[in-house]
This record gives structure tokens, sequence and C-alpha cells, in this order.
């Protein structure tokens, strides 16, 4: 900490550092020797906030100082919540009474923390912003409840994953925590299991029957029934929402089951909700979005549906709530086509970026090229464009070049249709591409790549993998047309030297060539390449491929084995 230097010493031939305290005599320590007194409290709590978790432990352990001032400087606490920790927590909670976000994580198959130690969080945190509780299967709604009673007016997210309470304990949060913006749910099988439904207490009586869904307002005797597209006193149903909404901005879905659950919790946030994302979720999605969003104009901006079953009548209720969507997420969705699309092409004006992973189920019809083209013609403000699986053609891609002259980055991956002609093309149009991704696409080969090359004169990063016709020699040829390109490909990891000869083929050869010559001849090698780095721009290959990855560390530990063995035979013979 600058308040000593340090000397060696060898014993048993390894060398043992020993520091040297500098002070009036060699015996003294003195506390004018200490430089962080000198410091303030917060530049020193600053430093302490550069260092690792075991570091800054041992910090705290140095003085009563320093253990002050690691106290109140944390702002953020990860804790293993066992049960042996119930005991302990209120007392450690004091320590760091500074905290904003608190972490708690347990082994599903584990004791975790109870419902009491839960329950007096709020009251030892007062600064509390952000909670995680990941594990903890003994948690039930009891503790939720007991924890919300508190109202801890800081508390913005909450993230629970694989936890034990069900949708009690989450109507106790949303009603009592008035400051919360952010909600993730993952993996709760009992809120899967239970027949309620979260926010119930917010929008009650939602219920699912055959002929649509039925929801009561016990104070104001509102019965709406929603059969298809028809909602039957609307504005009176609009009114509450809105008198009892809540201020999520954010809500994401992983892992669970039900959808229709989840219709209040939507309906009540979609005043101010901003994100949405649903991942592996199961249930029909099409009549939540359509229950949630039917009539309304909402401010979100960015949804993300993976692995769910939704088709066009979802991308149609998006489309007719959300004018402001500046992200849209698809990944195999199961009944989604252009037609969708296209809709989300004539209303989302403001779109941004745009991933698809196309997926049919059953060889049905699907998103292709026909949406892309609605959308290159309509979004003029695209910037990020990930088409998977989708056989997009020229027209399309003269559309986005011609239309969107702000799209930077751009991946074509899973598809026949991108070939030389289409690679060529992209060179030629899309003058502000930055970063170029070309995956699993069999036809493009070596006159697709120089094109790349010749053209895009903003690209600054080019990723290939597993396209069959590309290989380490046609990548090395870039480096003479673009030096500062960034190259990714799946053949190994690789940093061309001036001769354009990779070190991990060097390597393989000089393996061939014998032992000792390879370890002069990697050494020139490794000199040489830094030489040209030091003069001209090189051109870097990065792996991305686990299969090469495995095949250059069995060449290393060959060569390292065979230098072992080496002065073992010679001092043999």
């Amino acid at each position: 900490m600058g308040q000593s230097s340090s000397s060696c010493s060898c014993n048993n031939g390894h060398e043992i550092y020993r520091p040297v305290i500098i002070g009036k005599n060699s015996g003294d320590i003195d506390g004018d020797d200490d430089l962080t007194l000198s410091l303030p409290d917060e530049c020193l709590g600053s430093v302490f906030g550069k260092l690792g978790c075991l570091d800054r432990n041992s910090c705290s352990l140095v003085c009563k100082r320093w253990k002050c001032v690691d106290s109140k400087s944390r702002n953020r606490l990860v804790l293993l919540a066992r049960s042996e920790l119930s005991p302990c927590l209120p007392s450690l909670l004091s320590r760091f009474n500074t905290v904003s976000v608190l972490s708690l994580k347990c082994s599903r198959k584990l004791f975790s923390i109870d419902d009491a130690a839960l329950s007096r969080i709020p009251v030892f945190l007062p600064f509390l912003k952000k909670l995680k509780l990941k594990g903890c299967i003994h948690i039930s709604d009891d503790g939720l409840h007991a924890f919300s009673l508190h109202h801890p007016p800081l508390l913005t997210k909450l993230s629970f994953a694989s936890c034990g309470f069900g949708a009690r304990g989450l109507n106790s949060l949303l009603s009592n925590c008035p400051s919360l913006q952010d909600l993730t749910l993952k993996r709760l099988r009992k809120l899967d299991a239970t027949s309620s439904t979260p926010a119930s207490s917010l929008w009650p009586g939602a219920l699912n029957v055959d002929g649509g869904d039925v929801i009561n307002d016990h104070h104001n005797n509102i019965n709406a029934v929603v059969a298809g597209d028809a909602i039957k006193k609307e504005k009176d149903v609009h009114n509450y929402c809105y008198k009892r909404s809540l201020r999520l901005e954010r809500l994401c879905l992983k892992d669970l089951h039900n959808a229709r659950l989840f219709i209040p919790l939507i309906l009540s946030a979609s005043a101010s909700i901003k994100t949405l994302i649903v991942c592996r979720s199961s249930g029909n999605w099409d009549r939540v979005l359509e229950t949630s969003l039917h009539g309304k104009t909402t401010s979100i901006s960015e949804i993300q549906m993976e692995n769910v079953q939704m088709g066009d009548a979802g991308l149609l209720a998006i489309s007719s709530s959300c004018p402001d969507l500046q992200l849209l997420y698809l990944s195999r969705t199961t009944d989604c086509t252009d037609d969708g699309l296209s809709a989300i092409a004539n209303s989302c004006r403001k779109l941004r970026k745009l991933h698809i992973d196309a997926w049919s189920r059953f060889g049905s019809r699907t998103i292709g090229d026909g949406g892309v083209f609605s959308i290159a013609n309509k979004c003029s403000q695209l910037q990020e464009v990930v088409l998977m699986g989708i056989p997009i053609a020229i027209p399309s891609l003269n559309a986005l070049a011609s239309n969107c002259p702000g799209l930077e980055r751009m991946a074509l991956c899973n598809t026949d249709s991108v070939q030389d002609s289409e690679m060529a093309f992209i060179a030629a149009k899309f003058l502000a591409l930055k970063k170029l991704c070309i995956k699993n696409c069999p036809n493009v080969s070596k006159s697709g790549i120089e094109a790349v090359g010749r053209g895009c004169p903003n690209l600054v990063k080019l990723k290939v993998k597993r396209c069959k016709g590309v290989t380490p020699a046609m990548v090395s040829r870039l480096r003479f047309q673009r030096s500062s390109l960034v190259v990714s490909l799946d053949a190994g990891s690789m940093l061309f030297d001036s001769g354009g000869i990779s070190l991990l083929s060097s390597a393989v050869n000089e393996e061939e060539q014998g032992t000792a010559t390879a370890m002069t001849n990697t050494n020139s090698t490794r000199s040489a390449a830094a030489a040209s780095t030091t003069t001209v721009a090189a051109t870097h290959v990065i792996c991305s491929s686990r299969g090469a990855l495995l095949l250059r560390s069995k060449f290393e530990s060959a060569l390292q084995l065979g230098r072992r063995r080496r002065p073992t035979e010679d001092n043999a013979s």
C-alpha cells in the first residue's frame, strides 16, 4: 500500500519476499509510516472498489479504519444463502448497511435461509435498490409478504430464480413496493402450479374459460368479456387499469408455464412497461398479447420472444400497441409469418434492431424474404439486422442498402441463398457497415470474401463461421487488402505475421521437424510477428470453434511433452 518495500531471500531454492518497514529505526513502526492516513475515507473507499473480492476481504482485516471504510463503501453484496446464514444475517447486514445491491444464492439441494431472515433485510438495508434470490426454495409467500410490509422506498429491481414462493407473495411485493421498475421471474415452479395470478390484487378476477377471458371489477361491478378482438365496456376497464397500474418498466419471464397467469401483470403494467422479455414459457402468447395490449398505445420499446407459442396474431397486437418499438427479437416463434412482420413494418417505423431466427413447425409457413423486404422499405432507422434461416435475396438486400443508410451491423446465418453474388452486393452497397457475420452459409467462397475485402469501407470486423468454401489461406489474403480488419474464423486462433503464415500452422510444422528446432523457430517466429505488428497492423483471426481450440491444445501438449522427454533420452544415451 505504499508503506513498505520488499526484499527476498532463498529457502530451499524458492524465493521468499519479506516486507521491510521504512521508519525512523528499522524496528520502529510509526503511524506516520501508513501513507493511507493522509487519504480521505472516500478516496480509500474508491481504492478498495478497484480490488477483487478476496483482496478486499483481506484489506478489511488490516485495521479498524480500513474495516470501517470497507463497510461504508460497499455497494454490492453477494452471499451464499444457506440455512446457516440466517442467525448471522442481521449482524452482517448491519455492518454493510450502505449496500444497495444484495444477491442471495443457494443450491436447490440445500436448505436456504428462512422467511424470518428475509423479512429483516429492509430493516438493516435502508438503501436497498436491487434484490436477487436464486435457489432459495425455503422462502415462502409469508416471507415475501413480511418483506413487503416494510415498503422499501428505493427498491427498483427484483430478480427471482428457482425459488419456492407463488403468486400470493408476488402480489404483496407488487402492492407494497412503490418504486419497483424491473421484475425478473425464472423457473418458479410453485407459481406455475398455483391457480392464482400475479397482480390479481391490482386487477382482480382474471379467469380463463373456453369462451374467453372474463375480467371482473368488484368495486364498479364491471364484467368485460374478451372474445376474439371484441372488448365490452372498454372505457371503464381502461380507467380501472390506469388507476391501479404498476410502474414496471422491464418484465422478464423465463422458463415458466401457463402464460394466461401473466395477463393481469402485463395488463396492469402496460402503461409504463418499456421492455418485455419472454423465453421458453409455454402457453398461448397470442391471447396474452391480444388481451393485455388490445386498444392501447404503450411505450414499449423492446420485445424479445424466444421459444414461445406465438403467431401473426401476437405480432398484430404488438404492431397496433407499440408505435415506439425499437428492438424486436423473434427466435423460434412457432407461427409467425411474413404477414405479421409486414404489420410490424407498417406501424413500428422507429425500429432500430431486428433479430429473427426463423423456424417452422412441421414444415409450415414461416418468416421469409418478403417480411424482410417489408421491414427494409418501411423502417429507415435500422442499425442492426440479424437474420437466421431466412432465404434473403438481392432485392431485399438492395432495399436495406438504399432505405437504411445507418445500418452498421448485419448477420446472415443458416441459409443457402447467401452466395458470392450476395457478398459482392453487400461489399458494394453497404457503405456504413461496420460489423458483418456470415455463419453456416456453404455457398460463400473465395471470391465473396475477397469482394468484402475490397468493399465496405467502414468495415472493422468480419466473422465467418461454418462456411465450407472459406479457408484460412483465403482469410490471410485480407491482410494485404485491409490491414486493420479483425477477422473471426472457426479454424483456430491465429495472428498472421509479415509472411502470411499463422503461428499455429508454424508450430505444427516445427513439431514435425524436431523438438529442438521447434523451440528455436517458435521464438524467432514470435519475435518476427512482434516486429511486424510494430510496423504494420496485423490481421487478427480469432477462433470461435471448440474443435479448433481442442486441436491447438493437443499440439501444445504434444510439444511440451516432447520437450520434457528429449533431455531424458539424451541423458540415457
